[in-house]
């Protein structure tokens, strides 16, 4: 017979050789027991080979969760962003509110990118050449502070839209420090053949936080409004929430075993951010990786920047058809990494991702078409799952092809063009959307999504040959 012995390694963890349960299976000593009949054999094997396979797609799609520090930082990470994405959603709503315009709803997601878009690079040199785990906390402490000031803002009644916006670049310039910190600690978590699968389940607990966040918005709306509080006042509970749970991320931060392994030389800030891009410059492959992320994000994020003008203005409902529109877009978006997750990594991750592009454009299309609300819901669902396939096995890619002692300044460069892409494609998209219409500019959108796709793919030694 056959018992299970867990071991469990319990030593130091380091980019090379991080903490991980091992299963293994060892033969012990047991009396013969005599073998089962045919007609035994033939009811118990169906049942075997079901609850294998199931075993082996759990464990192929949850493999990164087999070590230790990714799990803590998985569990923080995903509590801090249910409350971002509860204030995103409180936000935009307020935002509308206050200045019922489409161009203050694109300008409040620039401001928060801008700096992402000034500071990023820099923030990659600095990932490289300092502790990133500290980096991060520091960055969780600035978001806390900002969603905390944005709650007693509202809570005496005194908010204006240019505090709003402030507070936005403010978060984006902690953001453009712990986003490149972010991205190069995750390798350091696993081994590098479980890296697409961390990079996947990464994304889930960002899309599991898009799919709760936007409930528990309307969640707390309605607790709060059914207790006689007005709008704005339960609106602020949603920002004060938020603050509460970056608590949640900076002890996990501070839990993590990882250690800081300084860099073996160091030179000056601008001579480090040069090698940087001389190497991004030098590898053809990262710079069409990086310029398909940032026409993707340029084009393809309008659609939930303009989320709450299709629930007011096209569909004529409220802040609670909103929350449920971003929600199943977040739910597509989790189906979609869950996808990725459990391929891991696999032949055509390149030609894969243009594909999905393609659908991803011809679906944006579909919705801005769409006046049924629950075709409507159906569609994000669908550009959920189209969009993070794109953007996870993307990703996987750059981290893959990026060496450790590069990689904070590979992963700020990508960084910029996808953070920076997502806010100047609000922008503009939502200055068109004043000229002419939200629909009319989403299916503009669409169109150019698909023919940025379709370039790719004719071309040759390109993307499609990862």
């Amino acid at each position: 017979m056959f018992a299970i012995r867990r071991n469990y390694s319990e030593h130091t963890e380091s980019a090379s050789s991080p903490s991980k349960i091992n299963l293994h299976v060892v033969t012990t000593a047991a009396a013969p027991t005599p073998p089962p009949t045919a007609p035994d054999a033939q009811a118990t094997a169906p049942a075997t080979d079901t609850a294998s396979l199931g075993t082996r797609t759990l464990t192929r799609m949850l493999s990164a969760f087999t070590y230790r520090d990714f799990r803590v930082q998985w569990f923080g990470a995903c509590t801090s962003s249910i409350g971002t994405w509860m204030q995103i959603v409180a936000q935009n709503w307020l935002v509308l509110s206050l200045t019922h315009s489409a161009f203050f709803l694109g300008l409040d997601a620039f401001l928060q990118q801008l700096p992402i878009i000034l500071f990023s690079l820099v923030g990659g040199v600095l990932a490289d050449r300092y502790d990133r785990r500290r980096t991060l906390i520091v960055s969780q402490y600035i978001q806390m502070a900002t969603s905390a000031t944005l709650a007693a803002l509202m809570y005496f009644q005194v908010v204006q839209i240019w505090q709003i916006l402030a507070l936005s670049f403010t978060t984006g310039i902690a953001q453009a420090f712990g986003g490149p910190a972010y991205q190069s600690l995750i390798p350091s978590l696993v081994d590098k053949k479980d890296l697409p699968n961390a990079v996947a389940l990464n994304s889930i607990q960002f899309n599991v936080a898009r799919v709760l966040g936007p409930l528990l918005f309307a969640a707390t709306l309605t607790f709060f409004t059914g207790w006689g509080y007005d709008e704005p006042q339960a609106m602020n509970a949603c920002f004060l929430l938020n603050s509460m749970s970056f608590v949640v991320v900076i002890n996990t931060l501070m839990a993590l075993r990882v250690k800081h392994i300084p860099p073996a030389t160091s030179s000056g800030l601008r001579t480090e951010l040069g090698n940087g891009l001389a190497y991004v410059r030098d590898h053809a492959i990262l710079l069409k990786l990086i310029a398909l992320s940032a026409l993707t994000a340029f084009l393809g994020f309008a659609l939930l920047t303009f989320l709450p003008l299709f629930a007011q203005q096209v569909f004529h409902e409220g802040a609670s058809t909103y929350s449920h529109l971003m929600a199943f877009s977040g739910a597509g978006s989790i189906a979609g990494a869950l996808a990725v997750a459990w391929l891991g990594k696999f032949k055509r991750m390149g030609l894969t991702a243009l594909v999905m592009q393609v659908v991803y454009g011809v679906l944006i299309v579909a919705f801005a078409l769409s006046r049924t609300l629950a075709l409507s819901e159906a569609l994000l669902f669908c550009t959920g799952v189209a969009l993070m396939m794109v953007f996870s096995t993307v990703t996987s890619l750059v981290q893959l092809i990026a060496p450790d002692q590069m990689r904070g300044r590979v992963m700020s460069i990508y960084m910029l063009s996808f953070r920076g892409g997502m806010p100047l494609g609000s922008l503009v998209s939502g200055w068109l959307a004043t000229v002419t219409s939200a629909p009319t500019v989403l299916i503009a959108n669409g169109v150019l999504l698909t023919l940025v796709a379709v370039w790719f793919l004719l071309q040759r030694d390109g993307v499609r040959e990862l």
